[in-house]
């Protein structure tokens, strides 16, 4: 099964038709999710209009660390079973999930200005996230820093599978310690505390980025794969007169035949 999935020809054409629909669903998703969370859902009966920021921030923080956890699968998937499209995925994602980072850190400090009175402050919730962008940073960085590709996945592989450990940290830092940031509403053991006029927009916003994300990577990585086609390619036809003389020049010389009678 692995070695199915692993088969980049597959893959392209697998995506080929994967990808319109993927992206056509996730901007339909999004429009009508972004006009039920801006024009039809009510305001909060505390935030008032403010909470309408909740519908961009709370899906980029789901994405931020969900993406990050694919990007570490991929990575170990690479490193263990030399996958030949998982690091072209995992190199794919990072980005991505850089981007929906950024939009929670950005989002939140909009948020946490009417909320808090401030922009931004170093508890927990919020140092940890801005850790997961340095991670991200950091990844992008180690897979392009090398001239050789290889070299420069598998550091980055490594780097990825260290940072799995701020996951929990930022998921349970609102119950192990005393932060401004409120504790979860919508993913908790008792089930959701927010009313279901704004969980319903909500959830539509997380299928949306959700749908985003999987466009995106699918484009992405058809992009690389083509990248590395291309430069094959390239490299063949420079390489092939060098090869067509090697081998004029190791071929052994053919005998005369002698034209005289016996």
């Amino acid at each position: 099964m692995i070695n199915r999935l692993a088969n980049p020809a597959r893959f392209m054409r697998t995506s080929a038709t994967a990808l319109p629909w993927c992206g056509w669903s996730a901007a339909g998703v999004l429009a009508v999710g972004l006009y039920w969370a801006l024009v039809a859902a009510p305001p909060d009966y505390q935030q008032g209009e403010a909470v309408r920021i909740m519908y961009i921030h709370v899906p980029s923080a789901w994405m931020a660390l969900g993406v990050y956890l694919f990007v570490a699968v991929a990575s170990g998937v690479a490193l263990v079973w030399r996958h030949p499209l998982a690091e072209i995925a995992a190199a794919a994602a990072a980005p991505i999930g850089a981007a929906f980072t950024f939009v929670c850190l950005a989002t939140g400090s909009l948020w946490g200005r009417p909320m808090w009175g401030t922009w931004w402050v170093w508890d927990a919730r919020l140092t940890s996230v801005l850790v997961l962008l340095f991670l991200y940073l950091g990844y992008i960085a180690l897979v392009n820093a090398f001239d050789e590709p290889s070299r420069g996945a598998k550091a980055g592989s490594v780097l990825a599978l260290v940072g799995v450990v701020n996951l929990p940290i930022i998921k349970f830092s609102v119950d192990w310690w005393n932060t401004l940031h409120q504790p979860a509403s919508v993913m908790r053991l008792g089930g959701p505390r927010i009313d279901v006029s704004l969980l319903v927009p909500l959830l539509m916003m997380a299928a949306g980025f959700l749908l985003l994300f999987l466009a995106l990577l699918m484009l992405r990585m058809r992009a690389a794969l083509n990248e590395r086609k291309a430069f094959a390619l390239r490299l063949n036809s420079e390489f092939a007169p060098a090869r067509v003389a090697a081998r004029e020049h190791a071929a052994p010389a053919q005998p005369a035949v002698s034209s005289g009678g016996r």
